[in-house]
């Protein structure tokens, strides 16, 4: 049996959206240059360039603006309508980038939304299907975990 979905606390994803929205935009950006920068071949994202792209994470209150150029991912203000929009709440993005769902799937049970440019929503979705993601394993991130590799690499250092 699956755990129950997790969705952040009204209040808190109130207070979260009170917040700029530039600076988790400069971060969001730069993780994606991170993670994907190798994996997807430009040529790939040359459909979606000057394009403005906003993720939205409904229930934390999060939105995060960017846009792609030749160099990657680029921040933007918000300031602007975006031409492709993508929505759901934090849970359902995790199960997205941890391929434990199917973006049709959620699309399909409307738990993401796509608004804006369909046709550069499906561009993406295409582009993100052709890349080989690594498996996420959240499990390696937990403190006894981090602790016990820390140690191992101390000791056959010594």
């Amino acid at each position: 049996m699956n755990p129950p979905a997790f969705k952040f606390p009204r209040p808190l994803g109130a207070a979260l959206s009170l917040l700029p929205k530039y600076p988790h935009s400069l971060l969001f950006s730069q993780v994606l240059n991170l993670a994907l920068g190798r994996l997807i071949k430009p040529e790939l994202l040359e459909p979606l360039h000057g394009k403005r792209i906003s993720i939205r994470v409904t229930d934390a209150g999060l939105g995060f603006f960017f846009t792609i150029n030749s160099s990657g991912f680029v921040a933007c203000r918000d300031d602007k309508a975006s031409d492709l929009a993508i929505s759901a709440t934090a849970h359902d993005f995790l199960l997205l980038a941890t391929r434990k769902e199917d973006p049709d799937t959620l699309f399909f049970s409307r738990r993401l939304v796509v608004e804006g440019d369909t046709e550069l929503g499906l561009i993406a979705k295409n582009t993100l299907d052709t890349v080989e993601l690594p498996k996420l394993d959240f499990s390696r991130l937990l403190p006894g975990k981090i602790l016990e590799k820390t140690a191992s690499r101390l000791l056959s250092a010594g």
